[in-house]
């Protein structure tokens, strides 16, 4: 973990800051490897403290064996604040306006507060191998949860409880917890992109689009597959395959030096083509990793230029309002010499 407080460091060199106070959870995981509740750190070229309370004193000194530990109150902005100096960044992303307020009294003149932006989690964005496999890791238990749901199969079935089936699956697999909520949505509630589990049973006939991940050791996975519960009508089936279409060639074009904005083009021209570019309202994807959404962004509107060691879905979809929903995602890795795809379950459409 020093390795990445190291990178921090050097990061503020280049921002002309002294310190960083990181208050963030997930951010405080990832430099010093705490996974508790109440914790915070300062980084700088020649500092890395770690603050916690009483409750977790034994768990940092166990996890956190980088940072000098620094046991203090439950609100730990007293503690920390004693200890800054000079231009201080602090996670304006996050950091609340009453704490930033509360940390601005206690350091007063003894340091310069400066929004530091998301240093972090740019970071965060290049994943190193072991993240890499984490992520793989939970990918692969995710696909393993579902196929075993669909085993049962889904008509008959209401969404709630597959969607609940399902989370139990990863659990039992050895999953933490899901990484979000799970999306099981049959016929037209598949034209809401976030569709809730309902109490409804699936029909025959139609095509059920589900959305779930897993968090195993820190780190998230996220999947969409759409599956038919039968024979489709000639619509649903033309629009499951320009979906199809249009996720295998973006995620093809997914390599280090693409920009967000063109591998997002990739699936909105493929779909703009088959008359459906009013039923595609969001991104084509997003970073994934300590959290299940993180940079960089592929979508319309992104600045982004991927690069080896990004994490991200590839999740084109058409939502036809009242009618059906089709969208099939992947994670992909952009690696040195292309991508490499986490997913394993078919593409293909699978009739469950």
């Amino acid at each position: 973990m020093s390795s990445r407080a190291d990178r921090l460091a050097k990061r503020l060199e280049d921002k002309g800051l002294d310190l960083m106070v990181v208050t963030n959870l997930v951010n405080v995981r990832y430099l010093s490897g705490y996974t508790g509740s109440n914790g915070a750190a300062i980084v700088g070229p020649e500092v890395r403290v770690f603050f916690t309370d009483f409750r977790y004193v034994e768990q940092a000194s166990e996890q956190v064996p980088d940072f000098e530990r620094v046991k203090g109150e439950r609100d730990l902005l007293g503690d920390v604040a004693e200890r800054l100096s000079g231009r201080v960044g602090f996670e304006d992303g996050s950091m609340t306006v009453r704490s930033f307020e509360r940390l601005k009294g206690l350091v007063g003149d003894g340091a310069e507060l400066v929004a530091a932006g998301n240093l972090v989690e740019e970071l965060r964005a290049v994943k190193e191998n072991a993240e890499v496999d984490a992520i793989r890791a939970a990918a692969q238990l995710a696909d393993s949860a579902l196929s075993t749901v669909l085993e049962r199969g889904l008509a008959g079935r209401t969404e709630r409880k597959v969607a609940q089936q399902l989370e139990e699956e990863m659990r039992a697999l050895g999953a933490e917890e899901p990484s979000f909520p799970s999306i099981v949505a049959a016929g037209s509630h598949g034209a809401l992109p976030h569709a809730e589990p309902r109490d409804r049973e699936i029909e025959r006939g139609v095509l059920v689009t589900i959305d779930w991940g897993a968090r195993l050791d820190g780190y998230c996975s996220d999947c969409t597959r759409t599956y038919a519960t039968g024979e489709l009508s000639g619509e649903a089936s033309e629009v499951y395959e320009v979906v199809r279409r249009a996720q295998e060639s973006s995620s093809d074009s997914v390599r280090a030096g693409a920009g967000g904005k063109a591998v997002d083009a990739v699936s909105r021209d493929i779909i703009g083509e088959a008359g459906h570019g009013d039923h595609y309202g969001h991104g084509l994807g997003h970073g994934v990793g300590m959290e299940v959404h993180e940079s960089p962004r592929l979508a319309p509107t992104s600045d982004d230029t991927l690069v080896a060691g990004n994490v991200v879905t590839v999740e084109p979809g058409v939502y036809v309002p009242g009618r059906l929903g089709v969208r099939i995602e992947d994670l992909v890795v952009v690696t040195d010499d292309g991508r490499d795809v986490l997913s394993g379950l078919p593409k293909e459409l699978q009739v469950v």
